[in-house]
């Protein structure tokens, strides 16, 4: 009972369990953190994973993690299990048992993966599988993602070469600090300066540039920032100045800048993969002792005379009492006018004037020191030549804060002459000669040295056949570009890349723009160099490059053979599109593919029917076209055609040359036989044979036409038959003729033509046309060859003996009683023949068949419903009985005698026909008959009586004597039937039926 309970409770809990997962249970799905992740080697490689679709969301579930590296892709190793603490591999195990690989629950159907420090050989593609707590079979359990591990190429350094400075309070200060990193994905740096106050254990942020270049002051520096005293600049492509122009007594400790590379993964979020700091700078602030003023001396010194292109150093200095405690502001001036001023707090104002020159570095003006200022011009130029001053103000702080600036003092003038060098200008053509492709792109690049002033450069062109440069375009030394009217819609651009290079470029080239192009570089000072150089461009055509050629092993090949057309593009890997054509004798030309520079294929003619094949070499390309099992569809001229992509459009070049493929029939091998002479008798069925012994295939198909040609040389089409056996007659056999006619085919195979009863007007020459057909590749079938064969057809008159009895009896025969109706032949053509007689009744006018004895001994009674005996008691004698005849059997009959004689040449035929005379009959009650013949015919039937009497006797007295005589030796045995009864005899049948009523 317990077995039958728990096998019915099985299935039951399987369903119910079913039910309520199917209705439960949507499916499972797995995510994980989307990769590439990139990471740097030492930092920590992070990954989120999720489940979704559980019935029971608030189910801890428990998650693993494996990993397959990129050396062997195929196998994987188990990394960390949240469920299993065992289960981590021996690489991972050490790591993951001291955390330092490990696995965090964020909620219960989401973790966080971190590996601490990541090693090189963590690179690979991790798994991510939750494991199922329920019956769910439904859904996704496993997510993938990659981690790229690169390496550490990140630079923080300090400009400053020293690693302690101090200054008084209300100083300025500016510090640089060169990052960069080497890494080749794309990444994003940011940069924050810290300061790490005395007795402090933790840094705080002076002033922050963000990957995004967004600038954050950080806290406590936020009033300086708005008041610009703290700034942030980024020179270059790595270099980052500090500027804080009043130190504050709160700014001593160690500043440093660090710099942080961040990464966009493929979910658009950012990742910090690498941090590092420069050296610390120790960075001493004094408290400013206020004194009274007192005198004021400033000093300039400058070199009496420079070459053009040099550096002109101003230094200036301050002499006064307690010059380390006081505030000065100091200003450099050039003919009177101001170039840059230094103020009480450190900062640099430069002339609006002067701004580009400090931009790039040409001017500079720092403070050395206390009451030491210094100027850098460099390269000066024979303008700047004339008197430097130095001016200085004292300034004092008041309680506000601000500063009152005292009585002006200026140095003694200090003469300087700048005196002009010899120009050191070269020109050099990077390129002196290049070759391009028509639609290239022409770039030139010409480089300067020595430059040491402003430059002008303006590029030419001259033509082989022209001996004069007309100009492109040029660029001024402010950096304005004109082009010549020519090129006004082309599309030309010189560039200065850097302060030596100078890049023309020109799109989209042509043949036309081939020759020699020049860049022609000016200095802009007074006696300034022009220099200039060359290089020759040639550029190539299409045309020149690409050459088609087409040709075939076999051009002419029989149909249903393979022809393979090779096409050689010669060209220089220039990607062209290629074109398979076939003009067909109707004049269409149909292309059947396009073959793509990209590799992609469309068709336009029956692709099974083609094969394409592309064989790359060093520099030509063949394209083979194989056509499969040729057909006549097939057959026409070919061409391969190429185009390229040029100026936006494919531009056709020239084609190939024609190649015109022939598809041959198949030889033909049809041959006939037939019998040359045929002699017939007439009214016989002739036979003529048409045999094929020859064919070109076990699947050819005929059609055949029967002609016939008299004597008179008239010929006329019998009948014919088409390939699928439909016969049809001539339009000259007559409807009565056709009945006579007649074809068949039988094995070999042998076309028959049978004419039936031959007359004297069918003799004559019949031809026999045999047309072979064929199915080609294509299934469709077509007239291979013709062959004839003839044979003369004489049809004679036949010379028989055939001869029966002509007798015209009345008959009166009583109702119910027998009536013979002889048939006697009394001469016969051969002792070999044999005979189909078929007697017949004719009431009134019409003629009905009552039975037939054929030759083979077939009977048939022709008419139902009557009862007759057949026979033939003695050869040449036939009759049929009419038994218990009646009234409605009255009328006329006779019989109808077939002689049939045999041939080895054409077997039995018959020969002759005859007819007898005719029996009238008319049954009534007295039952009399009388002949209305002649008295020698009338002798003639006495004799045959007397004979058949004669021999009925002798043959009853020869059984009588056998008889008697086995009844002596049988020892009087029972006697057999009676002799008076009727034997069953081979010479005499007879068939019953029911009792026929003749219609009349």
């Amino acid at each position: 009972m317990t077995f039958a309970v728990s096998s019915l409770w099985r299935p039951t809990s399987l369903i119910l369990l079913g039910l309520f997962l199917r209705c439960e249970a949507q499916g499972v799905n797995t995510e994980i953190q989307a990769g590439p992740l990139y990471r740097v080697v030492g930092s920590q490689l992070s990954i989120s994973c999720s489940a979704s679709g559980f019935a029971d969301e608030k189910l801890k579930k428990d998650f693993e993690f494996r990993m397959a590296d990129s050396a062997r892709p195929t196998v994987e190793n188990n990394v960390i299990s949240s469920a299993d603490p065992d289960f981590s591999y021996s690489r991972f195990l050490s790591r993951a048992q001291t955390k330092a690989i490990s696995i965090t629950h964020v909620d219960p159907n989401s973790i966080i993966f971190e590996i601490k420090h990541l090693l090189k050989q963590d690179e690979g593609e991790y798994e991510c599988t939750v494991i199922n707590p329920e019956y769910n079979l439904k859904g996704v359990y496993t997510a993938k993602t990659v981690v790229k591990v690169i390496d550490d190429s990140l630079s923080v350094t300090s400009s400053d070469s020293t690693t302690s400075l101090s200054f008084d309070e209300g100083e300025s200060l500016t510090l640089t600090c060169q990052a960069s990193t080497n890494t080749i994905q794309h990444v994003h740096l940011s940069l924050i300066w810290y300061l790490r106050k005395d007795g402090a254990q933790d840094a705080i942020p002076i002033i922050s540039l963000d990957r995004d270049f967004t600038l954050t002051p950080g806290q406590g520096f936020e009033q300086r920032y708005k008041e610009e005293a703290i700034s942030l600049d980024k020179l270059g492509e790595a270099e980052y100045r500090l500027k804080i122009a009043e130190l504050a007594l709160s700014d001593q400790g160690q500043i440093y800048c660090q710099a942080q590379e961040w990464i966009q993964d493929p979910d658009r979020s950012w990742y910090m993969i690498a941090q590092k700091n420069a050296e610390e700078i120790t960075l001493t602030v004094k408290a400013k002792v206020v004194t009274d003023t007192s005198a004021l001396g400033v000093n300039i010194s400058a070199p009496l005379e420079l070459q053009e292109g040099q550096e002109l150093l101003l230094p200036c200095s301050i002499n006064a009492q307690n010059l380390a405690r006081r505030f000065f502001s100091l200003a450099w001036l050039w003919e009177g006018v101001e170039l840059a001023r230094i103020g009480p707090t450190g900062i640099l104002t430069v002339k609006q004037e002067y701004s580009d020159r400090e931009k790039d570095g040409e001017l500079r003006a720092t403070r050395t020191g206390n009451g030491k200022y210094l100027l850098r011009l460099k390269p000066v130029r024979t303008t700047h030549g004339g008197n430097y001053i130095c001016r200085a103000w004292p300034e004092e702080r008041g309680e506000d804060g601000n500063f009152k600036q005292g009585a002006a003092q200026d140095s003694q003038p200090q003469n300087v002459k700048i005196s002009p060098t010899e120009s050191e200008l070269t020109v050099e053509m990077q390129t002196p000669v290049q070759t391009l492709l028509q639609g290239d792109r022409l770039r030139l690049v010409c480089k300067v040295e020595g430059v040491n002033g402003g430059l002008s450069i303006a590029w030419q062109r001259k033509s082989a056949q022209s001996l004069v440069y007309t100009s492109i375009i040029s660029l001024s030394e402010s950096g304005v570009t004109e082009k010549a009217e020519a090129f006004a819609s082309r599309e030309v651009r010189v560039t200065r890349t850097s302060t030596k290079s100078f890049v023309f470029e020109l799109d989209r080239v042509a043949p036309s723009d081939a020759g020699t192009y020049g860049c022609v570089v000016s200095e802009t000072q007074n006696n300034g160099k022009t220099l200039s150089q060359s290089a020759n461009v040639i550029v190539n055509s299409i045309d020149s490059l690409v050459k088609v050629s087409l040709k075939s092993r076999t051009p002419v090949v029989t149909l249903g053979t393979d022809v393979e057309l090779m096409c050689k593009v010669l060209n220089h890997r220039i990607p062209v599109t290629l074109t398979w054509s076939l003009k067909t004798d109707d004049s269409n030309l149909n292309t059947i593919l396009v073959l793509y520079s990209n590799g992609s294929i469309s068709w336009s003619g029956d692709q099974h029917r083609y094969q394409v094949t592309v064989n790359n070499r060093a520099d030509t390309v063949m394209h083979y076209l194989k056509i499969l099992a040729a057909s006549h569809r097939e057959a026409g001229i070919y061409q391969c055609e190429v185009s390229v992509f040029l100026d936006n459009v494919h531009k056709k070049l020239p084609p190939s040359n024609p190649l015109k493929v022939m598809v041959q029939n198949p030889a033909s091998k049809l041959a006939l036989s037939s019998k040359p002479t045929i002699t017939e008798s007439i009214n016989t069925d002739v036979q003529i044979d048409c045999k094929i012994t020859l064919r070109t295939s076990e699947s050819s198909l005929y059609a055949v036409t029967w002609e016939l040609q008299q004597e008179d040389g008239s010929r006329k089409t019998i009948l014919s038959s088409d390939r699928n056996a439909l016969i049809t007659f001539g339009p000259q056999i007559k409807e009565s003729h056709r009945q006579r006619i007649g074809m068949r085919r039988t094995d070999g195979p042998t076309f028959e033509l049978t004419i039936r009863q031959a007359r004297i007007s069918d003799k004559g020459i019949y031809v026999c046309k045999v047309e072979e057909f064929l199915q080609d590749p294509q299934g469709e079938w077509f007239s291979l060859s013709y062959e004839n064969s003839t044979s003369d057809l004489n049809v004679m008159e036949l010379d028989t003996n055939l001869s029966i009895e002509k007798n015209e009896v009345e008959m009166n025969v009583s109702i119910a009683g027998d009536f013979s109706i002889p048939c006697h032949i009394t001469q016969q053509s051969s002792n070999e023949s044999q005979f189909q007689v078929t007697w017949f009744w004719q009431k009134d006018t019409e003629a009905k068949p009552i039975f037939t004895a054929y030759r083979n001994s077939t009977l048939q009674a022709r008419i139902e419903n009557v009862a007759v005996r057949y026979g033939h008691p003695l050869p040449g004698h036939f009759k049929l009985i009419v038994l218990q005849s009646n009234a409605e059997n009255s009328g006329l009959y006779f019989c109808e005698v077939e002689e049939w004689l045999y041939s080895f040449a054409y077997g039995w035929r018959k020969v002759a026909v005859e007819r007898s005379g005719n029996l009238n009959v008319n049954v009534d009650a007295e039952g009399s008959a009388r002949a209305v013949s002649d008295p020698a015919q009338m002798a003639n039937i006495w004799m045959a009586v007397f004979v058949v009497t004669m021999f009925i006797s002798f043959f009853i007295i020869m059984v009588l004597v056998v008889k008697i005589c086995k009844s002596k030796t049988s020892g009087g045995k029972k006697s057999a039937n009676s002799l008076w009864m009727e034997p069953h005899r081979p010479e005499s049948q007879m068939l019953s039926s029911e009792s026929l009523k003749l219609e009349g």
